[in-house]
Order: C-alpha cells, then sequence, then structure tokens
C-alpha cells in the first residue's frame, strides 16, 4: 500500500521512525523495541538510510521484516549521494520483490571519511534528482520528501529552500515530512509558505523527545533546528536538579504537548522520531488520538 493513499483517508495518525542498530547483536532488542511499538498502530514505520549506502542492506532487511513479521507498513529511507544508478535500481527491486512500496527520497550528505576515490554521479547529486529516479523506476511506489521548517542548513536562503522543495513535489512526491523542530510555530508558519507557492501535499511534522541533552545537541547541530531559550532552560534547570531522569520527563512532556497542539491545529498526523526506544514514545503517544 502506498502511504500516501493511507494519508488521503484523512484519520489523524501517528508513524514512527527507526535507524539500524550499529551492531547485529542488538537486533533483537531492536525487533522487540519494534514489537512494544505496535501497539500504537501507527500508520508506518521508517528505517533510515546510512550516507553513500553504508547500510542500505540493513534497512533492506529491517523494513521488510517490520511488514513481514510485524505488519507494518515500512517505508525505506534512500540517499542518493554517492550511489549510482544500478545500485539504487537493485535497492528499488529488492524493495518490491519484499512488498514494501514506499521510499523517504534524500539525498544525504558525503561520509565524513569517504576515501579520495569517493565519486558522486553527476545526475544524482539532489533529492529532486532521486525523487524523478524513483518515479520512472517504479511508478507504483510511495514517495515522501523531506522539508526543513527552520531552512536547510546549506541553503542559500528560505526562498531558495522552498523552491527545491517543489521541485522535488512537482518530480514525484507524494508527501512532506518534517525535520525535527520544537517550536510549532516554526512548523505552522512552514505549511503556510509552502501553501502560498502552490504546493497542497500533506506536511507531516517530525517530533523528537528530548531524552539527552548531548544527544539532542549533536542532532541539532547536524540538521540546523534550534531549541527555544526558555525549553532549553527547563531541559538545564532538570539536569542540575534531577540528572537525565528529570531531562527525559521535561522532553517527554514537551513532545507530548507539541503532539497534541500540532494536531488540534489540523496536522494530518505525527512523525516520532524514536531513537529505537519503546517507553518514551508509548508515554508521548499515550491518549493522543481517539479510540
Amino acid at each position: 500500500m502506498r502511504i500516501i493513499d493511507a494519508i488521503a483517508t484523512g484519520k489523524p495518525f501517528i508513524s514512527l521512525e527507526f535507524f539500524p542498530p550499529k551492531e547485529r547483536t542488538e537486533w533483537d532488542a531492536f525487533f522487540k523495541t519494534a514489537e512494544r511499538l505496535t501497539q500504537l498502530n501507527p500508520l508506518f514505520a521508517s528505517v533510515t538510510y546510512g550516507a553513500g549506502g553504508r547500510s542500505h542492506r540493513d534497512t533492506l532487511e529491517i523494513v521488510s521484516r517490520l511488514k513481514r513479521e510485524q505488519g507494518l507498513e515500512s517505508m525505506a529511507h534512500l540517499t542518493c549521494i554517492g550511489s549510482h544508478h544500478d545500485e539504487l535500481q537493485r535497492f528499488l527491486d529488492d524493495l518490491a520483490e519484499t512488498e514494501v512500496h514506499n521510499v523517504l527520497a534524500l539525498r544525504g550528505d558525503i561520509p565524513t571519511d569517504a576515501p579520495p576515490e569517493y565519486e558522486t554521479c553527476p545526475s544524482l547529486l539532489h533529492a529532486s534528482d532521486l525523487v524523478s529516479f524513483i518515479r520512472q523506476a517504479h511508478p507504483d511506489f510511495g514517495i515522501g520528501v523531506a522539508g526543513y521548517p527552520e531552512t536547510h542548513p546549506e541553503a542559500a536562503s528560505p526562498e531558495s529552500d522552498l523552491s527545491f522543495l517543489k521541485l522535488k513535489l512537482d518530480h514525484g512526491g507524494d508527501f512532506i515530512i518534517t525535520q525535527l523542530f520544537f517550536d510549532n510555530r516554526h512548523y505552522l508558519d512552514f505549511v503556510d509558505k509552502i501553501r502560498s507557492i502552490g504546493i497542497d501535499k500533506p506536511v507531516i511534522p517530525g517530533i523528537l523527545p528530548v531524552i539527552n541533552l548531548k544527544v539532542v545537541r549533536r542532532i541539532m547541530s547536524l540538521c540546523g533546528a534550534g531549541l527555544p531559550p526558555a525549553y532549553m532552560a527547563e531541559l538545564e534547570e532538570a539536569d542540575r536538579q534531577g540528572g537525565a531522569s528529570a531531562v527525559q520527563k521535561v522532553g517527554i512532556d514537551h513532545a507530548r504537548q507539541q503532539a497534541r497542539e500540532l494536531l488540534a491545529a489540523g496536522a494530518p498526523g505525527i512523525h516520532l522520531y524514536t531513537l529505537n526506544r519503546a517507553d518514551a514514545i508509548l508515554e508521548i503517544a499515550d491518549g493522543l488520538l481517539p479510540c
């Protein structure tokens, strides 16, 4: 099933994002976490894909097992930078063979440890190139793309960032999943701006619960998202007073409030960045959607 067809029913939903564990010894624990989260009845579950395709076989195996063993509609992340047409074609064909028909099309980044001989294909430099390739290779696939409420950190301007987003959708993207943000005004303003330039596709807000200050600072440095000063102060005070458990409680409460407000404001659903953890996600989602 294409995810866009499920979104089109108009029923509010939760979706989940996982990443492949680094070590194979962690896979049993990972699938137990995923199994616990199936009780949320997520609309879909996505699985990330390493830069340059370094973890693509893990992504393929995980999405196929999530669908086959746990009944989750799955979506594989796919990056194009450093990839070539033949390997992307094989990956897409393998997805189709396992009956996974949804892809999140991303540019990706050149790995920091890339060797001197690392090459990029000139026709696969942008996410819009990948969207076009997927749409031609497998016209029946559902395709999601990424959006940046606080502007992509490499964008020349907010306007150019929006124009590239529109290009991805014009080339065949079905819906948008946003980068994480911690102030809902960023999402609401983002939706207003893209509607004003003719984008009418669904925009799913991505929500990350802060469960560790060190981790969230690293993630923010990579994606360009900012923490509101008052929220940062609350997290730091929680850390001083109660340590990691207190920080997690504040982070879960904030994410839960974000999700409630976004659904009330008309967001089609909530995409939760799980960090491969179950307890925090279950707490955020408890009672979030009507029975």
